[in-house]
């Protein structure tokens, strides 16, 4: 058992083909038990194996905003030891191979993952190319050394040139915003690092997974200070970059004490990856994802229908992450009555355009979204901070309002929203996605629902008073 956890969690521990398909498929099929039963049990919903497999499919994530707001968020912590068990035992099965230790990056990438998994389970170990766990035998010519500045600056400089580097191909050249970026460059980044440091010396495990940490959290602030990016989107982004960087940190220092792979693979690592980009942005489909959101009133359904349609000024948010310029509704006003009627609702952002496409007074009201503004103002240092991933990454195609009847003159009321967002992985991303639609359903919803009962509060006390004047 012990030498199991080794093998799982460490990065001294050689991994042969054997044990790589053992453990691998069987960590895969633990994983994808523990997930369906969750997802059954808080959902009532079936996780089926191909589901699992492709984070990009609609239907998972509909699965997931049946459950509880914080299951999301559980299972992309849950997922994060297998993403290292993942990493490490590829890079250590690829040099068991005899080829490069940074073709088990590979594991990383959509789709090209599953066929590197198989193809190693097959390969069979090489006697000229092993996994040391000691770097002095691997390397004999290496010294052990204590941190200095110089070595530090010097590997955190070639991990930020190659971070931005991969930001400008992949979101100025390409336009994409792909795993590619998200997943591959700050594990890079952290690996870079660590190789760099340890290359000719020895340093601790510390300090090659805290220079992994710093080369992502620059790499943040760098794109605050050169207007990039603002604080919510870096912000969002550091839960995933930050245990990336770490992992990088540890696996570039575990290839340079293992092995004696010479610098030019490394090279190759890094230009591989632009190429994967590439590859995405031509590759990557969009997948169509809806929030709902529910409230209960106490007011008929013909009340509640007019002040759906349209409502005035919502009171200021109290909410802290409006005030840090996500977009927040404000009013909406309709044109028309009926099916091609032109509804518009207004955020701090600007407007939506909504043509009506469905009217069911008092039941239904659907329609399409044809314009829209950007989903936040960015908070940053700088007047104007416009990065592309707020012009058109994240689109709303249709929005509908459901009327449920209830017993008791009460009704329940239901909005949704069907969007898309073209930010890979799109299992990270549109767990904050949703988040924000959500509670932006949640503040229309609340003030038709204090409007409504306001006025059903209203015709009750009149219809008390005609009562009685006619008593």
């Amino acid at each position: 058992m012990a030498h199991l956890i080794r093998m799982c969690l460490g990065v001294s521990e050689p991994v042969g083909r054997s044990a790589y398909a053992g453990v691998g498929f069987g960590l895969m099929a633990f994983k994808y038990a523990v997930e369906a039963m969750t997802i059954a049990v808080l959902t009532s919903s079936i996780l089926l194996p191909w589901q699992f497999v492709s984070p990009l499919l609609s239907s998972r994530r509909e699965m997931l905003a049946a459950g509880p707001p914080w299951l999301g968020w559980a299972l992309f912590v849950w997922s994060l030891p297998f993403l290292w068990i993942a990493v490490t035992m590829s890079v250590r099965r690829a040099a068991d191979a005899g080829t490069s230790p940074w073709l088990g990056l590979l594991v990383m990438a959509p789709i090209v993952n599953l066929l590197f998994m198989v193809v190693m389970c097959f390969v069979p170990s090489s006697r000229r190319q092993q996994w040391s766990p000691s770097p002095f035998a691997a390397n004999p010519e290496r010294a052990a050394a204590t941190a200095s500045a110089g070595h530090l600056i010097k590997a955190l400089a070639i991990s930020l040139a190659f971070g931005g580097v991969m930001l400008v191909i992949s979101v100025y050249v390409l336009a994409s915003y792909g795993s590619s970026l998200f997943l591959g460059t700050p594990v890079l980044m952290g690996a870079v690092a660590g190789y760099a440091l340890n290359r000719r010396h020895v340093f601790g495990y510390g300090a090659s997974v805290g220079l992994g940490l710093l080369s992502v959290t620059l790499g943040g602030v760098a794109l605050l200070l050169f207007a990039l990016e603002g604080l919510i989107c870096v912000a969002m982004a550091l839960p995933l970059f930050v245990p990336l960087g770490a992992l990088g940190g540890l696996l570039g220092k575990a290839i340079a004490d293992a092995t004696r792979r010479p610098v030019r693979e490394l090279l190759a690592a890094l230009l591989v990856l632009p190429l994967v980009a590439s590859a995405e942005s031509y590759l990557a489909k969009s997948t169509e994802y809806v929030v709902t959101t529910a409230v209960e009133i106490d007011a008929p359904p013909d009340v509640v229908w007019e002040n759906v349609i349209g409502f005035p000024e919502l009171p200021p948010p109290k909410e802290w992450y409006f005030r840090t310029g996500i977009a927040c509704p404000q009013r909406a006003r309709i044109e028309g009555r009926g099916v091609g009627a032109v509804r518009y609702c207004e955020f701090t952002t600007g407007a939506f355009v909504e043509p009506i496409t469905v009217w069911e007074p008092g039941r239904r009201l659907a329609f399409d979204v044809t314009e829209q503004p950007a989903p936040m103002f960015e908070l940053s240092p700088y007047r104007h901070v416009h990065p592309p991933h707020l012009h058109g990454y994240l689109r709303s195609n249709h929005g509908e309002f459901r009327l449920i009847a209830l017993d008791g003159n009460r009704t329940r009321l239901e909005g949704r929203t069907w969007y898309e967002f073209d930010m890979f992985p799109q299992s990270y991303w549109t767990l904050w996605s949703d988040l924000l639609i959500h509670r932006i359903h949640v503040r229309v919803l609340e003030h038709v629902k204090s409007l409504s009962e306001s006025e059903a509060e209203g015709l009750a006390q009149s219809r008390s008073a005609a009562s009685h004047a006619l008593n």
